[in-house]
């Protein structure tokens, strides 16, 4: 590069920093460096490919009436992404399909060429935006539905189905369940559907990938354009909520859902709890969740588990002609693998794998063979704070709020201490969460107490052995 060169790309620089203002320059074009002045284009990098997407959507134009202040004979402006120039030996670009837009000369003059290259939307190019993988079976075409899951599908489809300008009838719609129940096989359908209809931009991220996405802008210095790019999404769909970690991340998240939802853009969750019990969330973010509609995808039962199987052999015909599984074959897996549908997908694959591989058809005794580590015993009933609270308030006589006071009265400390023994031996909340959870300001050691005070009373007191016992018995039922 010449330095009349560098000169003229340093007078476009200011151009651009006194037409966009100093906030929007230091976000799109403080890393925007010049590459070459060929005849009548001149050939701009940045350092993403989101950078590059955003530019040519907004200001593409902005950028060439600037040149053109300094060189009336531009024509063109090609934007391209500096790791890939810089990297390997130049590649021409000019075979990719190009948007040629026209742009009025102030001097009435022919109208230049402006040549942007044909890129994804912005929600498709930057690496943190490009979405979550998306499985390709995962529709709503290939989504069973049964007792336990029909609010949420319904929901789903609703949310799928609406379009631009319509009113949002619930936001956000979060949707919580435990491992293998289909909330993700949910938002992808909605991804899918939503997307294909070409009319909405419709996002599938997993929160380790908002995180990475979010954590990667911040590096790059291009957070606030990671903020606008977000939301200006027509749908938001964010998968596995509770793995949200760090404060600026979810505070983040926190602005981007308020920013979304005033906004009138729809947002769909999922996570493997109610909003409630997500501790690591600060409250006003729990609180916005819970705003929306909250629906819980329930335990797979039978008849939804024999449906589901159903379903995956059909599926697994279409590539396998010949594959049969037998009806008392599919009763019994129906019956005895009760966990989650990923298991029930995994017994399907085992036996289609036996099937090819061995050449012998499928029987009842090969299955009860193959799926023998699927059978889990039932797993076990997930039992909440709140609940913890309720039971023992009712079985000592006071309220749930006197359990969360700063009360100390006899009546009130024993049914609380109780109520946190219980909570740290029946859950997986840490003391610090625990301690939370019973208000007041109370911390770990607060917990760590009342647990140490009931374990050595209950060992040498029958009576209130037998109560814990029966609080067990009521939680656990």
């Amino acid at each position: 590069m010449t330095n009349t060169e560098q000169d003229r790309w340093s007078r476009v620089k200011g151009r651009l920093r006194t037409s966009v203002g100093e906030d929007v320059y230091t976000s799109w074009f403080a890393r925007m460096d010049l590459e070459s002045v060929h005849n009548e284009s001149v050939h701009l990098s940045v350092p993403t490919r989101f950078l590059k997407s955003w530019i040519q959507a907004h200001y593409a134009e902005r950028v060439l009436s600037c040149w053109q202040a300094e060189m009336p004979e531009v024509h063109r402006i090609d934007l391209t992404v500096r790791s890939a120039i810089r990297a390997t030996a130049p590649v021409k670009e000019a075979a990719a399909p190009a948007e040629v837009r026209r742009v009025e000369r102030h001097d009435g003059r022919p109208a230049p060429e402006l040549r942007s290259f044909a890129t994804a939307p912005v929600s498709a190019s930057h690496d943190a935006l490009g979405g979550s993988p998306l499985d390709p079976r995962l529709t709503f075409a290939s989504f069973v539905v049964g007792r336990s899951n029909t609010l949420a599908h319904a929901a789903a489809r609703q949310v799928a189905e609406g379009r631009r300008g319509d009113p949002v009838m619930f936001n956000p719609l979060y949707i919580h369940a435990g491992v293998g129940l289909g909330k993700t096989h949910l938002l992808q359908a909605v991804t899918w559907a939503g997307n294909s209809g070409g009319e909405r931009k419709v996002l599938y991220l997993t929160a380790e990938k908002f995180m990475y996405g979010f954590v990667a802008a911040l590096k790059t210095q291009t957070a606030l354009a990671f903020k606008e790019a977000l939301r200006g999404i027509d749908v938001l769909v964010i998968d596995d909520l509770q793995f949200l970690q760090g404060k600026s991340t979810q505070a983040e998240f926190c602005h981007t859902l308020n920013a979304l939802i005033d906004a009138g853009r729809q947002v769909v969750i999922a996570a493997d709890r109610p909003p409630s019990d997500l501790e690591s969330l600060d409250d006003r973010v729990r609180s916005r969740l819970a705003g929306g509609l909250v629906v819980e995808m329930g335990s797979l039962g039978e008849e939804l588990r024999l449906g589901i199987l159903k379903s995956r052999v059909a599926a697994a015909r279409a590539h396998h002609a010949s594959f049969d599984v037998p009806e008392e074959v599919l009763d019994y897996l129906a019956r005895t693998i009760t966990h989650n549908g990923r298991d029930l997908e995994g017994a399907i694959n085992r036996l289609l794998a036996h099937s090819k591989l061995n050449n012998q058809p499928v029987t009842l005794e090969m299955a009860e063979r193959e799926v023998r580590d699927l059978i889990r015993p039932q797993e076990p009933k997930r039992i909440k704070i709140e609940d913890i609270q309720r039971v023992v308030a009712r079985q000592y006589n006071v309220s749930r709020s006197d359990l969360l006071s700063s009360r100390r009265t006899a009546n009130v400390v024993r049914p609380r201490q109780v109520a946190m023994y219980l909570a740290k031996t029946l859950t997986l909340r840490s003391l610090p969460e625990i301690g939370r959870r019973f208000g007041g300001g109370r911390d770990h050691t607060t917990v760590l107490h009342a647990v140490r005070k009931i374990e050595a009373l209950v060992a040498k007191d029958t009576t209130l052995s037998e109560e814990v016992e029966s609080l067990k018995r009521q939680l656990q039922e």
